[in-house]
């Protein structure tokens, strides 16, 4: 049995156990790496630690030289099976070709790029209805039917960079800029809090006012007062930045990689260097952060085969959350007349996510929503797993338009996806009989 383990988890108690249990072992010479804990030995959003089978006997023999082994667990990790997708799917019309994808899922195997590519392609309906049956299997195996609900307070809309299809980007004159004080994010923090959510998601542009100071005391009044979990997604930081954050009670961080295509993402980020952002990415792994990414679905000049590398990069980050969202033009940017992004190809990148990267949070993106008034509905039903709520004041959240027209998700919206899809709400959501859908 042992020879078919090809790697072995540690889950801990803590972060700062997983770190430092994580750098005791790299100290001595095992290689390991960190990656979002498997859905049936905890929760998702907690990250394990990963190392080689062969190295099984040298590492536990370092965890009880240490004297720490007996406050640790250690699992086997294999990739998960689909066991009777093939017999659920013998009705179906597909080719040869997608057959033996699916095949390959069923059994757990790997993916190639090629073989993302094919089923980014599919085009019949059967094969389509096929790719996302097994997606929402996979999900519904390792996450379960309940949707995660999340709340996100988009705090400035001050943004130094020049991103080309962004309409919050500086010099863009459509929206009227504001900052969010401290007190108003806690105003807000509580109303998500009364709600029973448990994770709330501070996103901002990329404003220099909010100094790691500012933002400390934010995060430090948001654990002190409500031990809520807490999502950033500012944008990028000094590695000291994000160090500092990660200590002051900061759980996860959301930086979309939004491509991995290097021209392209020149293009949308005349300002920005890809590099850079590779280098975000991994210093936020490194610190502990429960990573989140995300791509953009119809980017000028994007094909399937930059998805399916998009999606490549999510596995080999470990990534913990991944949004995938069509793009959409922004009025008063270089790229306002340029096409929308299409539903059908960014469904197909939810589903084919979920079957490759497996046990990650997907939210089923506002962006979707804006387009499809039943895109949340069909994300869930293809993968996806989480709803984010936009809980910015009212005063402030029609001047968040990173995209124009954007569906300001609410609970009753985010309740009717969830109905429709046939999902469960989360216990701890704290609801009155009149919002139920």
């Amino acid at each position: 049995m042992d020879r078919l383990i090809k790697q072995y988890i540690i889950i801990c108690e803590t972060t700062s156990q997983m770190l430092n249990t994580d750098g005791l072992l790299k100290s001595k010479g095992i290689r390991t790496e960190l990656m979002p804990t498997p859905g049936e030995y905890g929760s998702i959003c907690t990250t394990a630690i990963a190392f080689a089978a062969e190295d099984k006997r040298n590492a536990t023999k370092i965890l009880k030289d240490e004297g720490i082994a007996e406050s640790l667990e250690i699992f086997p990790y294999q990739s998960r099976k689909l066991a009777g997708l093939m017999n659920r799917l013998k009705d179906q019309i597909i080719s040869s070709g997608f057959q033996q994808v699916m095949e390959k899922i069923e059994n757990g195997e790997e993916l190639t790029k090629e073989e993302i590519v094919l089923l980014l392609k599919c085009e019949s309906k059967s094969e389509k209805a096929a790719l996302f049956q097994a997606a929402d299997q996979m999900r519904k195996e390792i996450i379960g039917d309940t949707v995660e609900i999340r709340g996100a307070i988009e705090f400035s809309n001050y943004c130094k960079k020049k991103c080309n299809y962004c309409g919050i980007r500086n010099g863009c004159a459509t929206p009227k800029r504001y900052r969010m004080t401290v007190k108003e994010v806690m105003e807000r923090v509580y109303e998500l809090h009364e709600l029973g959510i448990k994770t709330v998601i501070l996103q901002s542009g990329e404003d220099e006012y909010y100094t790691p100071e500012i933002l400390i005391d934010m995060i430090r009044r948001i654990k002190k007062e409500t031990k809520m979990g807490i999502t950033l997604s500012i944008g990028e930081r000094s590695y000291e930045t994000y160090r500092a954050l990660r200590e002051a009670g900061a759980n996860n961080f959301l930086l979309k990689i939004e491509t991995t295509n290097p021209q392209i993402f020149n293009v949308i980020h005349p300002d920005d260097d890809f590099d850079t952002r590779m280098e975000c990415s991994r210093w936020l792994k490194e610190l502990g952060y429960a990573n989140g990414s995300g791509n953009m679905i119809g980017l000028p000049g994007q094909t399937e085969e930059d998805i399916a590398e998009d999606i490549l990069f999510f596995k080999k980050m470990r990534i913990h959350m991944i949004g995938i969202g069509p793009f959409i033009p922004a009025k008063g940017t270089p790229f306002e007349n340029y096409e929308t992004g299409s539903v059908d190809l960014t469904l197909k990148a939810v589903a084919v996510t979920r079957l490759v990267c497996k046990n990650v949070y997907l939210p089923a993106t506002t962006a979707l929503a804006s387009i499809d008034p039943d895109g949340q509905t069909k994300a869930l039903k293809s993968g996806a797993n989480t709803i984010m709520l936009i809980s910015t004041p009212d005063k402030y959240r029609i001047n968040y338009q990173i995209y124009s027209n954007k569906n300001m998700v609410d609970l009753s919206s985010a309740l009717k996806s969830v109905a429709e899809s046939g999902r469960q709400l989360p216990e701890y959501l704290k609801i009155h009989s009149k919002e139920v859908v």
